[in-house]
């Protein structure tokens, strides 16, 4: 598994933790706790790499830092 930045929090207007992969756009994930959030975003980080293989599209390398929050 490569090492994605992962930014979890709770959502209360979806009634959810939500994960978002900044570095990989559009993949997010939900679940009722962090560990089911957690699990459901690994696999959509999986998804998200596969889908791109097919597509002959980029997949950018993980930067191995904290993004900046502004």
């Amino acid at each position: 598994m490569d090492k994605y930045e992962i930014i979890i929090y709770w959502s209360s207007e979806d009634g959810a933790f939500v994960v978002e992969v900044p570095e990989l756009p559009g993949c997010m994930a939900h679940g009722n706790s962090h560990e089911e959030a957690l699990a459901n975003i690994h696999a959509a980080i999986d998804l998200w790499i596969k889908t791109a293989r097919e597509f002959n599209d980029p997949i950018p390398e993980p930067k191995g830092r904290r993004l900046i929050f502004a």
